[in-house]
């Protein structure tokens, strides 16, 4: 299909995540040991739109192709992973918006500062009553819930009669509900190894009302408002692509910072870091590892776009390619990160080195459901074998 991308509209969303990139370093320990984006670094931020990158022009989106927003995210993730993790998360949160009532979407967009945060899923439900759902329980995970100024909860309905709800797919429901931020109750649980900049903690609510407009389902795509190829991805896969831009971003600093130790740096009792023939071929295979996993991931991403349907979501197929290309991405990320960090030597282990905070991200990131190895059984799996249950939604 014939697609407008979005750089024929006017639209660098990369070359805007570069121009903040240094005021994001610069702020890179405050946000870290104040768990927020300052307030004049966000309002750049916002003013570059880059919480807007995948949320629909219908509510003054920008509509990036997956591989644009990838790339911006791994751009803002190489100055502090923290604001790339928050700004991937706004954006996938903005990924409901085409699944609520346009009126809606318009009420929580029409802000520039408009961001939702949300948690994931876990055992609390919603309870159906006229007009909307009552909402009791506590969520946490939730990334870039300071800068946010409206949240979400997940979380499959209960009926009046007590009965779950059910999709399409016959499988329970999960409903996703929307709310001003001052409706729910800070848990702060955020004290992590790394990633703390994210503040990515929970949240309770006590018998919050919410209207039916300000909810939807993200677990269908074919229950979408907004048609266009970006909205044929599934949430998740756009999810995964978040993640690896931030894995990529983080470990391209690492390995560009040990490229400037590697010509400073003498070993006690050897040789120059950048003259150890080890030491060369190793930065050689990390180097065209990390690019083979963005140029692999980028042509999955642009095969998939240019072969998407206006309307109908994109097949399995397609979806475990996503998939597969976001995990392998992400785990030579990983490799990288852990890489650089051994050959740095001790260089590497004190507070405030370009490399100890970004290996803490890392390894948090790491332990993200996005990076797990299952990613790979899963789609060998479906490559063999179908996916005759329809599982891999």
């Amino acid at each position: 299909m014939n697609h407008v991308s979005a750089t024929s509209r006017g639209l660098d969303p990369i070359a805007r995540a570069r121009e903040i990139g240094p005021l994001i370093a610069e702020a890179a320990d405050q946000i870290e040991r104040d768990q927020d984006i300052p307030g004049p670094l966000l309002a750049k931020i916002i003013e570059a739109r880059l919480p807007r990158m995948l949320l629909p022009r219908s509510v003054g989106g920008d509509e990036v192709e997956p591989w644009i927003y990838m790339r911006a995210i791994e751009e803002l993730s190489r100055h502090d992973g923290s604001v790339g993790w928050n700004l991937f998360v706004a954006n996938s949160a903005a990924l409901i918006a085409p699944f609520i009532p346009l009126s809606a979407a318009k009420t929580i967009f029409d802000d520039p500062r408009g961001w939702i945060a949300w948690g994931p899923p876990n055992q609390y439900t919603l309870t159906a009553v006229p007009g909307g759902y009552r909402v009791n329980g506590q969520w946490h995970f939730a990334s870039g819930s300071r800068q946010a100024t409206w949240m979400g909860a997940h979380g499959h309905v209960i009926e009046p009669d007590g009965s779950r709800r059910l999709n399409r797919f016959g499988r329970p429901t999960v409903k996703t509900v929307l709310f001003p931020k001052h409706m729910r109750t800070p848990v702060q649980d955020w004290d992590t190894l790394g990633m703390r900049g994210t503040a990515s903690e929970g949240y309770r609510l006590d018998d919050v009302f919410v209207p039916e407009e300000f909810t939807g389902t993200r677990e269908d795509p074919s229950l979408r408002r907004d048609p266009g190829p970006l909205y044929a991805f599934t949430m998740p896969g756009l999810y995964s692509v978040g993640v690896a831009g931030v894995a990529m971003g983080i470990a391209r600093a690492m390995l560009d910072e040990f490229f400037e130790l590697a010509r400073a740096k003498t070993p006690r009792g050897l040789t120059r870091l950048a003259d150890m023939p080890v030491v060369q071929s190793e930065v050689a295979h990390r180097e065209a590892a990390l690019g083979s996993g963005r140029a692999y991931l980028t042509e999955i991403l642009r095969d998939v776009w240019d072969a998407a349907d206006d309307i109908a979501p994109i097949d399995v197929e397609a979806r475990i390619r996503v998939r597969l290309g976001c995990a392998q991405s992400i785990k030579v990320a990983i490799e990288t990160a852990d890489y650089v960090y051994k050959a740095a030597g001790v260089s590497a282990i004190f507070k405030g080195t370009p490399f100890e905070r970004r290996f803490r991200d890392m390894h948090t990131l790491s332990q993200q459901m996005q990076s797990r190895d299952a990613h790979f059984e899963t789609v060998g799996r479906i490559m063999l074998n179908g996916d005759p249950d329809g599982l891999f939604l």
